[in-house]
Formats: C-alpha cells, structure tokens, sequence
C-alpha cells in the first residue's frame, strides 16, 4: 500500500493490517518506542471545512513524530487555479506525505501521481475510506475482531454517497451483508451496482427490511458538504428513514448505532438515540486518530521498503 485513496483500492489483507495496526496504537497511546514520521512533513490539504478530520490528522502525525502542516486551498494557489499536477509537483519535492480533504476523487488521485509521495484521501464525494476504517476499528471493539464474518450492517438515508460507498467496498473486501435502505432517488446508481458486483449488498426502499436484524445500523447527514441547495427537498424524502427507537425495535438485539458526525438531532437521527448509542459513537469519532495513525505508519514504513 502505497497510498491510501479508497476501500476499492484495498485487499482484505490490507484492510485487516490496517485494523490490527489501530488496535496497537490506540493500546500503545502515549508510549510509542518508534516513530515513523520523526523528522517527516506531512500537508493536509483541506478544501472541506472539517473538525475530527483536521484534528485527528494533526494529532496523529504529531504523535508520530512528524510536524503537520496546514493548508487550506484558500491560503494557496489552488485556490486561484493553479492545476492539482502542478501544486503536486512542487509539494512533491518539499513534504513527506499529504492528507486531502476535498470535492472530486480525481484530485486526489491527481496529486498521488503528480507528487509521488503517499497521498491519504481525508475524503471526497465518492469516497471516505478513513471513516470507515475507524468504523471497523469500532465494531470491533465492540464485538471482537473478525466478528463483522457473520454480520449483518445497515445504512440509513442517503445510500449513494462517500459513507455509503465506502461501506459497499468494505462490504465486497471482507464479505459481511450490508443493507442499502433509502429512497428510490437517492440509492446507489445501476452502474455503481454493477461496478461493485457483490451479491451480499443489499439494496432496498424500505428502511424496515435494512435494519431487520442487522448488528451495526448507520446513517449519516442527509446534506452533504456542497448539497445545502438541496436541503428542503432532502428532507422531504429522508423522514421516513430517520433512525429512531421504533425503527431499531426491529435491529438485531444486542445492535449498536454509528454516525460519523456532525449529527443532526432530529433530522437523521433522533436526540434521544444519539444520546442512548453516545458512548460507542463518540468512541467512533476517537478512533479516527488510531485508525488513521495506522494507515500513516503502513506509508511511512512502506515508502521505504
């Protein structure tokens, strides 16, 4: 691995090392005898504003030795338009590494090529593969490791966007059911269905059959960064899939609720089911920092083998 841009892009062995990794560090916390990053640069290059993403990445770099540095596109050429190949080549010969928080998944995987030094996607509208990694790491603390084999996650809302995508390349890498419930409009296109071709993903309009015994149910913002146009109509259309008491009476007993945050009480979830599943996504959130503290070090350390 010498980037990380997507699950896609992942295998299951990956995606394990990455897992068992985050485990190590986050038990390791304030005790680490090796650091990868020491005398390292690494940028973040944000164009998305970002609270757990910034401060997960500027801590983790930190605790690894090296020094972040911050760049919005605001406060540098590419925010006058100056091509990601370009700004890419120059940072490419200054920094060690980058974390890239922005629109189009091709800017990313631009800046890989153009730079030739590990590249993170910090997030893009297609995918969020450090979420969900820390998501992973989450469920198995939880539940133990490996026990997503036999497990059944659901996603509630928006079933086509960078949560929801991440999650179906998860599902496809390590084999677990997932359920896609959201309205007609807004789950995932045929073509993506068909790029993906994984027969334990399923697909429906009715927010009851996703969470029907399912272990894990998600959701996540009904308005993306950049749809905020789009807010009355959204709405409109994602009430019924609000994730509430009545529609977890039908999860899987012993089940748990994640959001990647921010959360908004009373739109996707209610205040009172955030507030009941607090601890384990409040937990989701911290393990960000160990879960990207792994992928930083698989980089560091596989940039030089």
């Amino acid at each position: 691995m010498k980037n990380l841009l997507s699950i896609e892009q992942l295998s299951a062995d990956e995606i394990k090392d990455l897992l068992a990794l985050g485990h190590q560090l986050k038990a390791e916390r304030g005790q680490h005898t090796v650091l990868p990053l020491k005398g390292q640069t690494w940028a973040l290059i944000f164009s998305k504003s970002s609270t757990r993403t910034r401060v997960s990445f500027e801590v983790g770099i930190s605790e690894l030795g090296g020094r972040p540095m911050f760049l919005s596109f605001h406060d540098i050429q590419l925010g006058r338009g100056e091509p990601i190949e370009d700004t890419a080549r120059v940072l490419g010969r200054m920094i060690h590494g980058a974390a890239i928080r922005t629109y189009g998944q091709d800017e990313v995987e631009n800046f890989a090529h153009y730079a030739q030094i590990p590249t993170i996607n910090a997030l893009t509208d297609e995918e969020h593969p450090c979420q969900i990694l820390a998501d992973l790491l989450t469920l198995e603390e939880v539940y133990g490791v490996g026990s997503w084999k036999d497990m059944k996650v659901a996603f509630i809302g928006d079933g086509d966007n960078n949560m929801s995508r991440s999650w179906m390349w998860a599902a496809k890498r390590l084999g677990f059911t997932l359920a896609i419930g959201a309205p007609d409009a807004y789950l995932p296109v045929e073509e993506y269905r068909k790029r993906i071709d994984c027969p334990n993903i399923i697909y429906t309009t009715d927010p009851i059959e996703a969470v029907k015994d399912a272990t894990i149910i998600n959701t996540d913002t009904w308005i993306s960064m950049g749809q905020e146009d789009e807010k009355q109509t959204k709405e409109l259309h994602f009430l019924p899939y609000q994730v509430n008491n009545e529609l977890l009476s039908h999860a899987a007993k012993q089940h748990s609720v994640f959001h990647c945050l921010p959360a908004y009480r009373g739109k996707e979830i209610t205040a009172e089911v955030l507030e009941a599943f607090a601890p384990v996504i409040f937990t989701e959130a911290e393990n960000r920092l160990h879960a990207q503290k792994a992928v930083l070090t698989t980089l560091a350390q596989n940039r030089y083998s």
